[in-house]
């Protein structure tokens, strides 16, 4: 979306899915809205908005006008979790509910014991008569019906303002006709019976039905909270204090009072407070909590460290390099916000049916009344039959099934070092047929080393450490991992580096430019033949490497071969039990590389690849995928470097190392944070293991609402005498929703193979 701003929102006044659906459709509504997604589990918004069109302002009174309340958080609010006072209305929210809850439940208790007789049919003797006495039971229920009940009436005055009709609408409209018939009953007794009907009171109904959603909503709100509870467990990774060094005192501040560039110091056992570099002193970090990784990582000077990861056996100082929302924490939790409010293709079955559900049930509930009424001439009947239809048909149900799940799943994913950007994303992994995998920095560590250099003049008259400076002083200026692996080289060796002039980098091919007035040129074997340059001289040389598994690049000066590199980058120890594992899945496994062919077969025969694409430019490693595309299959692209980002965006599903480019991770709808290469098969679990959940969710959902409709209105009475009491429904209700959220919370068990 081109102009597009982002805004979130902090919502306030949502009672169930359905509130949530409202303020959608009140934001989606505003013109220049572009996308609007609403977390539930943590009460935001997230709006993508053309500001030439609207403003936050018009955004803002939209929520408004549908009922709720709305403020915008700032990028830094976003990730610092629920301050003192939202937790302050949040518990007091949940004790009105408590109250309500109580009192609704001691009432109703009264109520229906003293019902029991009419509902019956048989004698208590332990039940005094004047218990059921209508005006007696009318006194009781007032309270309930207009207190405890109160917020289903606003909710359904709001839901009628916008021309809706939500779950509040069907609650209310069901337990005031059970309310209001009885009053009606009760002030004008002798109406029905001079009609020969039997003059039925039914305030037990409307106050249990009352009472028991209510309970439903409690068990939803402490639900609800569970399914967030990976974003509050990553907010609360984030230590309170730094210890910062300033004019050589160490002083304790604030975490949001860290600058950039303050030099920190970290102690064993601390928390490290922001991103940095190492300056001085080593020591190994604890960063499971953030990428998943259980080994500690050993760190030095010019490594880096991240906040909230915890600092293990000595002492270190470090430079701070990202701060507050920059921090790789911050963004964590807001790419897991912005995944969990998001929407999978799957829930739009949901939203097209909620859509047109709440106006055909209270089609369904005047039909049966109707019906009923009329083929039996008993309002009692039609009544309890209409009530019931009214009170079943939930539709929270529907809508709890996906985001639960998603939110759950996503949460999960954060735990185990898998970012995953939408639902969409996290949907697709389950179709994946095909995982495509860069070789440098994806299968291998990404560090390459330089363990071979030979040249054509060999080492008289130093001739070896001025080619060998030639070649560095280009190469400082590439962001290829071979040009650093030449660099450090150059460096070990005692090099002096110089200016580079006209530098030029040929993607997929190689550097040029000119050092000391001679052209240089470092790259592959076929882009120096085809630049007419002559090889012949070290082919011999090149052959022995590349069968070695090593990466061979060529040093040209002024147009002639003057030298060759071999260069190692070790596996990762991970990569060849992820390729068996991904085919254990029935995966297709390839490798795509710019590398030579000999070294990427060598490679790709340690791990287990047995399709391999070598020496492919980064423009044609979109083709690579296009043509996988082409045979129907689902791909995923696995890359780190800039010259993956276009495939990784054509992939149906990219898949970045954490460890790599900003640029890939950006064109990218997976981040593995810690660049196990086993966290492709986790995410790709956890995918099978989400939309398995959230198809349970709405099998559960729809199967509930087609079974009970019918039955509580009437459909098993001709047959059999049976009608399904509404404070059954009502209960039947409130225990749909609450199961739909128990079972996505099963997820929180899912573990990897």
């Amino acid at each position: 979306m081109l102009n597009m701003d982002t805004l979130t929102l902090k919502l306030r006044g949502m009672g169930c899915a359905s509130c949530a659906g409202s303020i959608e459709q009140a934001i989606s509504s505003v013109p220049g809205v572009g996308e609007c997604n609403i977390n539930f589990g943590i009460e935001q918004a997230t709006v993508k908005y053309n500001p030439q069109k609207t403003d936050i302002q018009q955004i803002q009174d939209a929520v408004d006008a549908a009922g709720y309340k709305a403020y915008p958080l700032q990028k830094q609010e976003v990730i610092a979790g629920e301050n003192d006072e939202e937790k302050a209305v949040r518990k007091a929210n949940e004790q009105d509910l408590i109250r309500k809850l109580i009192v609704g439940g001691a009432i109703g208790i009264i109520l229906i014991v003293g019902s029991l007789p009419m509902m019956t049919g048989l004698e208590f003797s332990f039940i005094p008569p004047w218990l059921h006495n209508p005006w007696l039971q009318l006194i009781l229920t007032i309270p309930i019906q207009f207190w405890c009940g109160y917020g289903f009436y606003v909710g359904a005055v709001k839901a009628l303002k916008r021309q809706m009709a939500t779950m509040d609408t069907l609650i209310a409209l069901g337990t005031s006709a059970a309310f209001f018939y009885s009053l009606f009953v009760t002030v004008f007794p002798d109406f029905f019976i001079n009609q020969g009907l039997n003059a039925q009171i039914y305030y037990e109904t409307s106050a249990v039905v009352i009472t028991l959603i209510l309970l439903g909503r409690l068990f939803e709100h402490r639900a609800k909270r569970k399914t967030s509870e990976a974003i509050r467990k990553l907010i609360g990774l984030q230590p309170r204090n730094a210890r910062v060094i300033s004019n050589g005192k160490e002083i304790d501040i604030p975490i949001q009072e860290v600058q950039l560039d303050d030099i920190v110091l970290v102690r064993p056992g601390e928390k490290i407070p922001v991103d940095g570099e190492v300056i001085e002193g080593t020591s190994t970090i604890d960063e499971a909590m953030v990428t998943g990784e259980s080994v500690p990582v050993k760190k030095q000077p010019g490594d880096e460290v991240i906040g909230a990861t915890i600092n293990k056996t000595g002492s270190f100082k470090f430079k701070a390099t990202r701060i507050g929302k920059d921090t790789v924490l911050a963004q964590i939790v807001r790419l897991v916000q912005e995944a969990q409010g998001s929407k999978a293709p799957i829930q739009r079955i949901a939203d097209r049916v909620t859509g047109w559900f709440v106006p055909g049930v209270i089609t369904i509930a005047i039909a049966t009344f109707v019906i009923w009424f009329y083929a039996t001439k008993n309002i009692t009947l039609a009544l309890i039959t209409t009530v019931g239809v009214l009170i079943i048909a939930c539709p929270c149900a529907l809508g709890l099934a996906t985001p639960t799940s998603i939110m759950v799943g996503t949460g999960k994913g954060a735990e185990n070092g898998i970012l995953i950007k939408g639902a969409e994303s996290l949907e697709l992994a389950h179709k994946i047929q095909t995982v495509i995998l860069d070789k440098t920095g994806t299968l291998t560590e990404g560090k390459p080393t330089v363990t071979n250099f030979i040249t054509v003049n060999g080492t008289a008259n130093g001739n070896e450490l001025k080619i060998l400076s030639l070649a560095a002083s280009l190469e400082l200026n590439s962001e290829h991992p071979l040009a650093e692996a030449v660099v450090r080289y150059a460096k070990s060796q005692e090099v002096a580096l110089t200016n580079v002039q006209d530098f030029v980098a040929v993607p997929g091919s190689g550097v040029q430019g000119f050092v000391l007035d001679r052209f240089v040129q470092i790259g592959t074997l076929r882009w120096l033949e085809s630049e007419g340059i002559n090889t012949e001289i070290l082919q011999e040389q090149k052959d022995t490497w590349s069968h070695q598994g090593k990466t061979v690049i060529w040093i040209a000066v002024d147009r002639k071969i003057e030298a060759l590199m071999g260069i190692t980058d070790a596996l990762k120890g991970t990569s060849k039990e992820a390729v068996r594992v991904l085919h254990k899945l029935g995966l297709e496994v390839v490798m795509l590389t710019g590398d030579n062919r000999s070294t990427a077969e060598t490679i790709a025969r340690e791990v287990g690849i047995e399709s391999v694409y070598a020496e492919i430019r980064p423009d044609r490693k979109v083709e690579g995928v296009k043509a996988l595309q082409k045979q129907g299959k689902v791909v995923a692209m696995v890359g780190d470097g800039i010259n993956d980002a276009p495939a990784l965006a054509q992939a149906d599903v990219g898949i970045a190392i954490g460890t790599g480019t900003d640029v890939a991770i950006a064109a990218s709808d997976i981040t593995l944070i810690s660049g196990d290469l086993r966290g492709i098969v986790t995410a790709i679990q956890l995918s099978h293991a989400t939309i398995g959940n959230i198809r349970q969710n709405l099998f559960f959902a729809f199967f509930y609402n087609v079974l009970g409709i019918p039955i509580a209105a009437g459909i098993l009475f001709p047959f059999f005498g049976w009608l399904l009491n509404p404070i059954i429904a009502g209960g039947a209700m409130a225990f749909s929703s609450v199961s739909v959220v128990t079972n996505a919370l099963r997820l929180q068990k899912f573990k990897a193979y």
